[in-house]
């Protein structure tokens, strides 16, 4: 045992050098992945590498001729000389640019196992597709291919991998792995490694992120790039609803998706379509077409002026006979005789800048996949970092791929009832709800006595996604038999009788509407406690849903607090979380706060590339948020912002002395005449003395001639226009929850004897999302997570991502010892 504590101990001290490689087809955020790997290993203490062009560029590895210039150096600063050598080792400009060459003689050309540092990946997470190369290698797929690769692996002194692709990628990674011992002792035994290279590489650390624009990775909710490609087929979709309303026209969309229709799908949620098909869940109907051309009909004699419909490239019928969007043009052109038009987005769903989900989620993978290759071993798997609800996860590489081939065998099988029950809960309710949503049904399905009377009220500031939340619950309403009435302009409304009856065809374009179509503001039911009670007694309401912020928490505790003395509220009361702050307590997740990033994002983007091309600018953000940091905090990840405000930590003199000493110290590490623009992101409400103007005005003093500093008020923008495919998509999901939730209640009420009906606690509640999950948790336990004051939770789990925002541009590295 003695004379192995020297081994063990030269093992713990030798560096662990990690590569990452992005392969199969490109997708927005794999550039954030690369980032966070990057910067992640830097961080632990990891020497950092990329793999141009997937596993062709293992194959290919780095020719002896083909020897890097020496890097430009780095600025003599006295700090920890650690970071200062992983700053950069002179490549970040020649992937970034996707050229080989470099005026200063430096090339690509030849290397393909590309050492860099920190500063090499900046700036990449706003860029789409992959800046380091995809390419599909039939030569990795042999024995003889993946013997190279593992050779120049080793000849790097590469002792980990994080590989960024869909289930083929991750499929060849696991076999790599698998079959890594043998290809060691291969190499060995022919001399092309030596004994020393044998006992340090071993065993070959795999770590598997999911990029597919398909969102077709079972055991997690979304892959990396399917948002992105989300929004460029909603964006279509808004677009063509103009023209189609304007000549009533039919459209037929053929959106990305093989094997997986989700992108369809949830198109088709959030861009209001009339029909989807999709392959995991095909028509029922031996002749679809009737099926379509009825359900369609149904919809025009209603009054509807245009026709979506939405069709996988993936699409079959029950007997796998593949659906093209041409034949569906025919159908509805020749049957139902409208002018009907056939848009294919193609690659366009997969370019473009990343949206605010796929910088945000990627980099929190990427992050977690260092900690995953840190604590493998050769006794444990190979992981895939996913994610669910909110919760990124960690699950065994091969089991997800399992579950992926298995779909697609239950398909071929025709067993689509397997398809369904192997893809993602939120799948599946996504397909129920679409159909809850966009069928009109003949005749409604409860009985006379089970039907409700409901209300629906917007309560706070306007938030994207309300629009979307209520269109859903009417719909759902209208199927069930049940009334849902509109309060205009919140509880005032109500005491003004503000207040009429929602009808199918009324909200039809309310899915793509920001704002409030109902009017909202501020006031609780205590203006008038005795009138609001009258008002529900007076319209018979038999439920209430109340969309906002924390207003309508705050409203519905004091509704459910009135039940003591007002028998009217005693019918069941749910509050769906609906701000851009999302500072409603014990939720994670609210309507609108996607919608507000994305649009923080886009100005930001604009506001830094103006930065950078003065070279030296510093510029303080200051966002919306009321007191809640998450915003601001999110909004720092998502843009790589250095410096972040937010009123959870304060302002303090100490706190600006370091900012500064922070500032002058990256300002002195760039490159001459190549500073980087930087973002300082401050909450609105983080300071009462130390405002956006201030902030400012002492950056510029203390800058120097160092960096210069101005400021931007986002203010009202950050509110949207479009609410975001996230949150409408979220909103038809938890609106419906909030369906079920309200009928369930309702039920139990009707069971007890006698006119006068007691609701039990558990009857007002709010819908949350907490960690990997969807809760309902009454009002009165939410009120013991509130901080009242502040209005905001007293716990939020996105508090811990102020540090990260840190950690990601290496405040404590760089402040760690005086200049």
């Amino acid at each position: 045992m003695s004379e192995q504590k020297p081994q063990a101990t030269q093992e713990k001290k030798r560096k662990m050098r990690l590569a990452v490689l992005t392969s199969g087809g490109d997708s927005a955020g794999m550039n954030a992945v690369v980032r966070a790997v990057v910067k992640g290993g830097i961080l632990k203490g990891c020497e950092t590498y990329v793999v141009r062009e997937g596993y062709e560029g293992l194959v290919r590895g780095n020719s002896e001729e083909a020897k890097p210039e020496k890097a430009p150096p780095h600025h003599r600063v006295s700090i920890d000389e650690g970071f200062v050598h992983n700053l950069r080792f002179g490549d970040g400009e020649l992937l970034k640019d996707g050229t080989s060459d470099h005026p200063t003689g430096r090339t690509l050309k030849g290397r393909y196992i590309v050492r860099v540092g920190w500063d090499d990946v900046r700036g990449w997470f706003s860029q789409g597709g992959t800046l380091i190369g995809t390419a599909r290698s039939t030569t990795f797929r042999t024995r003889e291919g993946r013997l190279a690769a593992a050779h120049n692996l080793i000849k790097e002194g590469i002792d980990a991998l994080a590989v960024c692709g869909g289930d083929g990628s991750l499929t060849g990674a696991d076999v790599f792995r698998a079959e890594w011992p043998s290809l060691v002792k291969e190499l060995h035994s022919e001399g092309r490694i030596t004994d020393e290279q044998l006992a340090l590489h071993g065993h070959l650390k795999i770590v598997g992120l999911v990029g597919s624009i398909d969102n077709d990775m079972s055991m997690t909710d979304i892959t990396i790039g399917a948002p992105t490609a989300l929004h460029r087929i909603c964006e279509a979709i808004d677009n063509i609803d103009s023209t189609a309303f304007s000549h009533s026209r039919a459209f037929v969309l053929e959106v990305m998706g093989r094997h997986c229709g989700w992108l369809a799908l949830l198109a088709g949620v959030s861009g209001g379509a009339d029909f989807v098909l999709i392959p995991e869940r095909p028509p029922e109907a031996d002749v679809w077409e009737d099926a379509m051309c009825q359900m369609i009909q149904r919809h025009r004699e209603a009054g509807k002026r245009k026709t979506i419909v939405i069709v996988a490239e993936g699409a079959h019928d029950i007997n796998l006979k593949p659906i093209h969007a041409d034949y569906v043009k025919d159908v509805l052109s020749q049957r139902l005789g409208l002018d009907t038009r056939v848009t294919t987005l193609g690659h366009t769903q997969r370019g473009g800048r990343p949206c605010a989900y796929d910088r945000i989620i990627p980099t929190l993978q990427g992050v977690h996949a260092v900690d995953a290759l840190l604590e493998s071993t050769p006794d444990t798997p190979s992981y895939m970092i996913g994610i669910q609800e909110n919760k990124i996860t960690r699950v065994p590489l091969m089991d997800a791929v399992k579950m992926t081939h298995e779909v697609a065998e239950a398909i071929k099988q025709k067993d689509f009832d397997r398809a369904m029950s192997l893809r993602d809960p939120e799948f599946r309710e996504s397909l129920e709800g679409f159909y809850a949503t966009s069928v009109l049904e003949k005749e409604p399905r409860l009985p006379h006595h089970l039907r409700m009377r409901v209300a629906i009220m917007h309560v706070g500031a306007p938030a994207g996604g309300m629009n979307a939340a209520t269109r859903a619950a009417v719909r759902y309403c209208i199927r069930q038999g049940h009334k849902a009435f509109a309060i205009h302009n919140g509880f005032p409304g109500l005491l003004d009788d503000n207040v009429n009856q929602l009808s199918w065809l009324g909200v039809d374009n309310w899915m793509t509407r920001g704002g409030s179509e109902l009017g909202t503001n501020r006031k609780t039911p205590d203006i008038d406690i005795g009138g609001v009670a009258a008002k529900f007694q007076q319209y018979n309401f038999h439920a209430l849903i109340m969309i906002g912020g924390f207003e309508a928490y705050t409203s519905l505790k004091i509704l459910e607090e009135g039940r003591k003395h007002y028998p009217a509220f005693h019918i069941p009361l749910v509050h769906l979380p609906a701000t851009i702050s999302n500072n409603v307590p014990m939720t994670e997740f609210s309507l609108g706060s996607d919608t507000s990033l994305n649009a923080l994002v886009d100005a930001c983007d604009a506001i830094k590339q103006s930065a950078s091309a003065s070279r030296n600018r510093v510029f303080v953000v200051e966002v919306q948020g009321g007191k809640c940091g998450y915003l601001a905090t999110m909004g720092a990840l998502a843009t790589g912002a250095c410096i972040l405000y937010t009123p959870e930590r304060g302002i303090t003199l100490d706190m600006l002395r370091n900012d500064v000493k922070y500032l002058k110290k990256r300002y002195s590490l760039d490159v001459k005449g190549k500073n980087e623009g930087r973002i300082v992101i401050k909450n609105e409400a983080a300071s009462e003395v130390y405002s956006a103007e201030v902030l400012t005005k002492m950056f510029k003093e203390e800058g120097g001639k160092l960096f210069d500093s101005r400021s931007a008020s986002l203010g009202h923008t950050l509110q949207g226009g479009i609410p975001s495919p996230i949150d409408r998509a979220r909103a038809v999901r938890l609106s419906l929850k909030c369906m079920a939730f309200i009928e369930h209640h309702h039920s139990l009420l009707l069971k007890q004897p006698g006119n006068l009906k007691k609701a039990s606690p558990d009857s007002a509640a709010v819908i949350t999302i907490q960690g990997s999950a969807v809760k309902w948790v009454p009002v009165q336990e939410v009120a013991l997570h509130a901080d009242t004051s502040n209005r905001r939770g007293s716990d939020a789990a996105w508090v811990e991502m102020a540090n990260l925002v840190e950690d990601l541009v290496a405040r404590k590295q760089i402040l760690e010892k005086p200049a």
